[in-house]
């Protein structure tokens, strides 16, 4: 979007904006656990939160392919201040009741608009105020707003459509081709040969959910990825419900319970690659049995939590594979015939129906024209602070989760340095905060937003360039390390140099 047609936008909004305190952009799980903290922590501000769709859910309303359910545990997925009392991996309606539940107690939906679409968003130094111009879905009339303060919990994938690669022949393909995050509601499976492209959490949810309806279901993968085995539930949690335990502890103890072992395995994966590698490859070996190529199939070229690793709950994926109704192919994709792929072998996979279960689009700011004074923002150019603000953008912060833990651990942490943060600058009188490098901090090496021999998944290696640098030194990066962020953002001094007021 250009600056005449932002410009062109914001004449056609209303003129007079509806004012808040704080926007937050989004009503998905970060959007509504910061409007919780926000009331509670904050209860004299006034806020909005806006979000495109029907309603809040973000993910969870957005993908309906079947078997939608979290890659995370609901313990820690879940908000730290309302107890998980289901399985700790959850279907997506179970997840959307959970978070009815919360706006319910704590009377948000009062502050939620649905079907408000952010065209642009401008900052005025001289007003000190966001001036945000959106579009209502469902009559095309523009809404205009002002706010002190504007909270992205947004997310980090355009919703309105997935990642499908363009591979030569898909015109010719006679068959149906889909994208799970656009799962047709007329899509019927029953005696069909399916083919899933893909082989990360949303193929692993996928094909055990389809594999009783299709003749047969393929999950057709470039190379192999790592999947965690395990029981659909916290044997911790189930002994002390029987001991009739309040469900706030249960809550709080399964969460330290899992957090101190996710971070156990995690150094494991680094100190001990191979040992964690056989580990989990023998997982899938002792369901598919000795006999079964899982050196072809199931195992990785890289090192373990190089990139997600997906969870199945009680190994429903490969007892499908077991059982014949679900098969796997090592290969790369030639082309499309009309019957189906053909592969780089030369082999054939014949399909009625395609799955392109094959990532996201990354869209770091929600497809919104954002401009500061005037000028365009290009986001690429700024650099982080700890993920959450960043150099030349005034009062914003970013809500972006963690890889290798739930997202819901890190909007909790952005939460409560955010209300800490406003609740400073009342105290100085300030309106206006943004951070800056300091002057120790000027000859630090600029690095990409991650480093991808951390953590390297696609959707991230295609986009890095839309993100913003990091820096060397810890204030200048987003770490991905929930146990030592949840000392260090806490401790953040609010009257570091890196925080300049106005």
């Amino acid at each position: 979007m250009n600056i005449e047609t932002a410009r062109s936008i914001s004449n056609l909004a209303s003129p007079t904006p509806e004012h808040f305190d704080v926007l937050i952009v989004g009503a998905g799980i970060s959007g509504i656990g910061s409007a919780y903290h926000l009331t509670t922590q904050l209860p004299d501000m006034r806020f909005v939160i806006l979000d495109a769709q029907e309603s809040f859910g973000g993910t969870w309303i957005t993908h309906k392919y079947p078997g939608i359910r979290s890659d995370s545990d609901l313990h820690t997925f879940g908000y730290r201040f309302k107890p998980w009392v289901g399985p700790p991996i959850a279907t997506a309606a179970e997840i959307l009741s959970y978070m009815g539940e919360v706006i319910e107690e704590n009377d948000l939906a009062r502050h939620i608009r649905y079907k408000h679409r952010i065209l642009s968003a401008s900052w005025s130094s001289e007003t000190r105020l966001w001036t945000i111009t959106a579009e209502k879905t469902d009559s095309g009339e523009r809404a205009n707003f002002t706010a002190n303060f504007l909270w992205m919990c947004q997310g980090y994938y355009r919703h309105s459509e997935g990642y499908t690669p363009d591979w030569p022949g898909m015109k010719e393909f006679d068959g149906r081709i889909v994208h799970p995050q656009r799962w047709p509601d007329d899509l019927d499976l029953t005696g069909k040969n399916v083919v899933v492209i893909g082989s990360g959490a949303t193929a692993a949810t996928l094909i055990p959910n389809i594999a009783d309806k299709c003749a047969h279901v393929t999950m057709l993968q470039r190379s192999p990825t790592y999947f965690r085995l395990g029981r659909n539930a916290i044997e911790l949690a189930e002994e002390l419900r029987r001991l009739q335990v309040k469900e706030e502890w249960i809550h709080e103890i399964v969460r330290r319970k899992i957090l101190y072992e996710q971070d156990a395995f995690t150094k494991r994966c680094v100190a001990e690659p191979e040992q964690v590698k056989k580990e989990l490859i023998g997982q899938i070996t002792a369901v598919l049995g000795p006999d079964y190529d899982v050196a072809a199939h199931f195992t990785p070229r890289y090192r373990p939590w190089r990139q997600r690793i997906a969870f199945v709950p009680d190994a429903d994926m490969f007892l499908g594979i077991k059982s014949g109704k679900a098969s796997v192919v090592t290969d790369e994709i030639e082309r499309f015939t009309g019957k189906g792929i053909l592969l780089k072998s030369g082999k054939v996979l014949e399909a009625d129906i395609i799955v392109t279960a094959t990532g996201f689009n990354l869209n770091v700011l929600g497809d919104i024209h954002f401009e500061i004074d005037g000028r365009p923002l290009d986001f690429s150019r700024t650099i982080t602070y700890r993920g959450m603000m960043f150099t030349g953008i005034p009062n914003m912060a970013w809500v972006f989760g963690y890889f290798r833990a739930s997202w819901t651990l890190r909007a909790d942490l952005v939460a409560d340095f955010v209300c800490r943060l406003l609740k400073h600058m009342k105290q100085k009188g300030a309106g206006k905060v943004e951070v800056a490098l300091r002057p120790e901090d000027h000859n630090m090496p600029l690095l990409s937003w991650i480093d991808p021999e951390n953590f390297n998944p696609g959707y991230m290696m295609r986009n890095m360039h839309l993100l913003p640098k990091r820096g060397d030194k810890p204030e200048w990066q987003h770490s991905q390390d929930y146990w030592a962020e949840k000392d260090e953002i806490p401790a953040i001094d609010l009257d570091d140099k890196a925080f300049v007021y106005g």
